[in-house]
Parts: structure tokens; C-alpha cells; sequence
């Protein structure tokens, strides 16, 4: 290994240690291990720690072919440490400074989405539906009058024909009324068996 290789690897290396402290502190700072689950705080470190240990092998053969010699482990820990003791408050500063500044943008696009989006279109669903619901409370009153109106107008055009029909009554003999009263009694049992029958049948048909 030449020493161009050995300085480029012992550079990495310092700067894996940094990376490494950078990324430990992100994972604490987010996984909030006093109130995870054992068994969650568990899978999750082992998946931290083998996406480590395979980033840190995967730069290692990019820089040396894998090689693994005394000064790049202690290159990592000069690059921990320096993280640990010149960079831990400041990035901790910046990372909290990016969270809450994530946190309100993503509350400005929640507002925003809201004022924008979500109440204008309700409140013209709204708007509709009232529209709608005026027009069938309109309609519905219209018809009622037009239906009294014409009940109205019908009731006067055949009144000539109810006096008519009176009269006519009233000056039927006694057994020409008996007979029409026979004939109504008739027709009104007629029309009440087909009303049956129809009965039957449909109620037949919905039991097949």
C-alpha cells in the first residue's frame, strides 16, 4: 500500500469517524429510547449498526481494497472523537434548528392547504348543496300550489256536472237508484277482486 493510498484511507477514515458520530447522534436524538419498547429499540440498533459497519467496509475497499490495518480503526475513533469534542453542541444546535424549521414550514403547508384548498372547497360543497336544497324546497312549493290551484280549478269546472248528477239523482225513480247503487256495489267487488288478485300474484312471484 503505497503512502498516498495509507493518507487517502487514514482521511476516510476520520472522516467515517465524524460521519459515524454525526449519524449516532441523529439516531439517539430521533429514536427517544426511554419511551421505545426493548424489543423495537433492539431491531432497530441492529439495523443501525450493520448499515454502519457495512458503509464503513464498502468506503474502506473503495480507498484500499478492503485492506484493514491498526491506524484506520484508530483513525475512526480520532475522527469519533473530534466529532465528540469540537462539533457534538454545534450540530445538535443545527440539527434541532432544522427540525423546527421543517416542523413549521410542513405547518405553513398544512395551513396554507387548508386556507387554500380544503375550505374553499367546502365551503362550496356547501354553497351547492344550499342552492340544491333551496331549489327542491322551491320547486316543491311551487308544485304544491300549482296542485291546489288546479285541484281548485277542477273543482269549479265540474261543479255545473255535481249539480247536474244531483238533480239527476233526485229525480230518479227509487228503483232506478237501487239498481245504480246495485251496479256501483258490483263494480266496486269487481275491481277489489283484481286488486286480490294482482296481490296474490305479485306476493307469489316474490316467493319463487
Amino acid at each position: 500500500m503505497t503512502l498516498s493510498v495509507q493518507f487517502m484511507t487514514m482521511l476516510a477514515m476520520i472522516g467515517m469517524g465524524l460521519f459515524f458520530g454525526i449519524s449516532l447522534e441523529t439516531y439517539q436524538y430521533f429514536l427517544k429510547r426511554p419511551v421505545r419498547k426493548r424489543l423495537i429499540v433492539f431491531f432497530h440498533d441492529l439495523l443501525f449498526w450493520i448499515f454502519q459497519a457495512l458503509l464503513l467496509f464498502y468506503v474502506l475497499f473503495l480507498v484500499n481494497q478492503g485492506e484493514v490495518r491498526i491506524y484506520i480503526i484508530l483513525a475512526l475513533f480520532l475522527g469519533f472523537a473530534i466529532y465528540q469534542a469540537l462539533l457534538k453542541k454545534v450540530y445538535l444546535r443545527l440539527l434541532k434548528l432544522v427540525i423546527s424549521i421543517s416542523i413549521r414550514f410542513y405547518q405553513l403547508i398544512v395551513k396554507l392547504l387548508i386556507n387554500l384548498v380544503y375550505k374553499p372547497i367546502k365551503s362550496l360543497i356547501f354553497l351547492l348543496i344550499s342552492i340544491v336544497v333551496f331549489l327542491y324546497k322551491g320547486l316543491m312549493a311551487l308544485a304544491r300550489a300549482a296542485v291546489r290551484v288546479l285541484s281548485f280549478i277542477l273543482k269549479i269546472m265540474f261543479l255545473p256536472f255535481k249539480w247536474l248528477f244531483s238533480l239527476i239523482w233526485l229525480l230518479l225513480p227509487k228503483r232506478g237508484k237501487n239498481s245504480v247503487e246495485k251496479f256501483s256495489g258490483e263494480m266496486a267487488g269487481y275491481f277489489h277482486k283484481i286488486k286480490k288478485y294482482w296481490i296474490n300474484w305479485i306476493t307469489n312471484r316474490k316467493k319463487q
